[in-house]
């Protein structure tokens, strides 16, 4: 059987050490779920002192199922459990149960369901399904460490490359993923040594190896080009049962969300796509509506105040739109508060913002420096135009000049737009380097979760909005 995959350009995207054993991954999925429904259960007999529930009450669990598997599913809940430490599976779930809740009761809250719902119930039901899945995910693992040195898969590598190094030192850095590195066979092909692994031989000795140590696994790490050393060494194991996998030297290419996959029967790599496929696409969007709404709700008298200060500090309409690009290359109109008066680009035309401009009106520049004018863009958010959390979007006049200037600036259009984003907390707005700004986004396309979102949101409310590149 020959697999291929883009190892190496990200250690995370390494084949096999991610994977999640079928009956591992059952017994999570399917006790997440009966522990979601038992501790809303106890929480209730726990509350009231019997188990007759209510209509309202058996609603609120019915939706929170539903919503659980959106949201497990798409927060990466049960991707890659072999290769995260206990800690990185405790945050997971700290991340993911309040957030499933806080959609819940936006949920309930914007369809007037279960208002009669004890808030209470609630907390407890929280606290015990949260207490229960980290539970069960210390007896999985204790149970699975328990049995994992009867579940050690044997490996060769063949060829040496950064890649293949790569490959090495994750496997090497990876005490759950079950695999062992032997050693490497040298091919005329190779860039390097590889350091961490002996070297067995040369690739005339694979064979008879394979075979006399039990190899379970054989890693090609060969230039994609050379198509008669993989031809040579696929009939080295004709005769083997061995797993064998490609690692692919693609010279070096900045990939994004690269991956394998059968398209018509075919096995193809992906070089290149957006995160959000499937049910993360409907994860994040959930997560965008869900905050937004709850977010208009909480700010509504404070966008009041800002929409009366600016209306009586210049003449011209409260809000201010301009042409954006967002996923897709898809221009969209962003809303803002006016902080310039009317005519003030009629006279300037579209130029960059930058430090000591004049241009903004007194409350203008207040709203410029605390990114209060950016408030109106949750409206953006909400009819599914931006994300709260992506790249910052910009006009298309600079879009068609940074594209040609700035390495992968295209790529960034890969998400949709947001009102912060990793560049944002990281200090990078304004006038600052675009090159660094751009970095930031790829990391965040390449990267993308639940939890990344949650974080970024946070630290945006942790470091506030006035920022020295705010203007």
């Amino acid at each position: 059987m020959l697999s291929t995959s883009a190892t190496g350009f990200r250690e995370a995207s390494l084949p096999a050490l991610g994977k999640l054993n079928p009956l591992l991954d059952l017994i999570l999925r399917g006790g997440d779920l009966v522990l979601f429904v038992v501790s809303g259960m106890l929480a209730f007999a726990l509350r009231f002192g019997h188990l007759d529930m209510g209509d309202d009450y058996v609603h609120a669990i019915c939706r929170g199922v539903l919503f659980a598997v959106i949201i497990f599913n798409g927060g990466s809940l049960y991707r890659r459990w072999r290769g995260r430490t206990t800690a990185n599976e405790a945050l997971k779930v700290a991340a993911l149960w309040p957030l499933l809740f806080c959609v819940m009761a936006v949920y309930a809250l914007a369809v007037r369901d279960g208002q009669d719902v004890s808030r209470i119930w609630w907390a407890c039901w929280l606290v015990l399904s949260m207490s229960g899945a980290l539970l069960l995910r210390m007896a999985v693992r204790a149970r699975w460490l328990s049995a994992r040195r009867v579940d050690i898969r044997n490996s060769v590598v063949v060829g040496a490359n950064p890649e293949a190094q790569r490959l090495v030192d994750a496997i090497r850095g990876d005490d759950l993923c079950g695999i062992e590195v032997h050693g490497w066979f040298a091919t005329h092909a190779d860039r390097c040594e590889l350091t961490g692994a002996p070297m067995i031989g040369r690739l005339d000795g694979l064979a008879a190896y394979v075979e006399s140590r039990g190899i379970d696994l054989v890693w090609l790490a060969l230039p994609m080009r050379d198509q008669a050393k993989i031809s040579y060494a696929l009939s080295q194991l004709k005769h083997s049962t061995a797993d064998v996998k490609l690692v692919p030297d693609l010279f070096g290419l900045h990939l994004l969300n690269h991956s394998v996959e059968e398209v018509v029967g075919l096995p193809v790599i992906t070089l290149q796509q957006t995160p959000l496929q499937g049910a993360a696409r409907v994860v994040k969007a959930v997560e965008d509506r869900a905050l937004a709404l709850l977010i208009l709700l909480l700010i509504s008298p404070l966008m009041l105040a800002i929409a009366a200060a600016v209306k009586l500090s210049s003449p011209g309409p409260v809000f201010y739109r301009q042409e954006r690009v967002s996923w897709n290359n898809r221009r969209f109109w962003m809303y803002k508060f006016r902080s310039m008066p009317v005519d003030a680009e009629q006279r300037s035309g579209a130029v960059w913002a930058k430090a000591g401009e004049s241009r903004a009106t007194r409350v203008g520049a207040f709203l410029r420096k605390t990114s209060l004018d950016e408030l109106p863009q949750f409206f953006n958010v909400l009819v599914g135009d931006m994300s709260i959390v992506g790249p910052r979007p910009e006009r298309p006049v600079f879009v068609e000049q940074f594209k040609n200037q700035i390495p992968d600036y295209m790529k960034k259009h890969m998400v949709k737009a947001g009102i912060t984003g990793w560049a944002q907390v990281n200090g990078w707005r304004g006038s600052t380097d675009l090159n660094r700004r751009i970095e930031c986004d790829i990391y965040y396309i390449e990267n993308w979760s639940l939890k990344f979102d949650l974080q970024i949101i946070a630290l945006t409310l942790l470091k506030g909005f006035v920022n020295k590149n705010a203007y």
